[in-house]
């Protein structure tokens, strides 16, 4: 990490320029998150370094992405990212806030690894709070501008602190947002949940599919849930 850049089978990450680096939240959503078989359209908000557009292109090679940000070094950083990889033909990076970003066309699927601390103390670094706060876009604005972009069969997915999911659903269910799926993640088999993937859909489904995974099955070692997940984007 110490060289600015994280190594995967497909692409390489740069990040140097970004406020937030790559990290186990990125990777498991990118990993997680589920698009159409077929042609779609992703978009990927708030893409920091592009990570979650580029894993999510090579899982789905006739999908077509835009990826926004806010931050105009992570735009720049991303854009660098995506040209450089194999998949720079369907990930179209733009500076763009998504409570007034417009497009032509609705999206089939919506991921995003929101700032999740609100309320609390605001970080010095201007660029690293937009990146970790909501000061910018509270999950109420990500909820409203999900709805408004997403197709009527559409799906928005997230990864969220678990102290931070009540809210966030809250603020789901009022904008008319239904669990579909939910995987809660522990760190170790002992522990509480310390994060959840959730995916949204515009109506209810008959069963929502719930899972757990679990990062280490010992100090430092990688459970097989997570080796599973991950196998098709980390160099052995």
């Amino acid at each position: 990490m110490a060289n600015g850049y994280f190594q995967f089978k497909q692409f390489t990450v740069r990040q140097q320029h970004c406020a937030m680096k790559v990290g186990t939240d990125g990777t498991l959503l990118g990993a997680w998150s589920q698009a159409s078989a077929g042609p779609c359209r992703v978009l990927d908000v708030g893409t920091g370094t592009g990570l979650i557009a580029l894993m999510m292109a090579q899982r789905y090679p006739e999908a077509e992405f835009i990826a926004i940000d806010i931050d105009e070094k992570a735009v720049f950083q991303a854009q660098e990212n995506v040209s450089a990889s194999p998949f720079a033909d369907r990930i179209q990076v733009l500076e763009a806030d998504v409570q007034t970003f417009e497009d032509s066309e609705k999206f089939d699927s919506i991921v995003c690894n929101p700032p999740f601390f609100e309320d609390s103390l605001v970080c010095p670094d201007p660029q690293r709070t937009e990146a970790r706060h909501t000061v910018s876009l509270g999950y109420r604005q990500l909820m409203e501008s999900a709805f408004r972009l997403l197709k009527d069969d559409g799906r928005f997915s997230v990864i969220i602190p678990a102290d931070c999911r009540s809210r966030l659903e809250s603020e789901a269910h009022l904008r008319g947002f239904f669990i579909s799926r939910l995987c809660s993640v522990q760190t170790t088999p002992k522990k509480a949940p310390k994060r959840y993937m959730i995916e949204f859909a515009k109506h209810p489904v008959n069963e929502i599919d719930i899972t757990n995974g679990i990062l280490e099955s010992l100090p430092q070692i990688r459970s097989d849930w997570y080796r599973e997940l991950t196998q098709d984007f980390y160099i052995k």
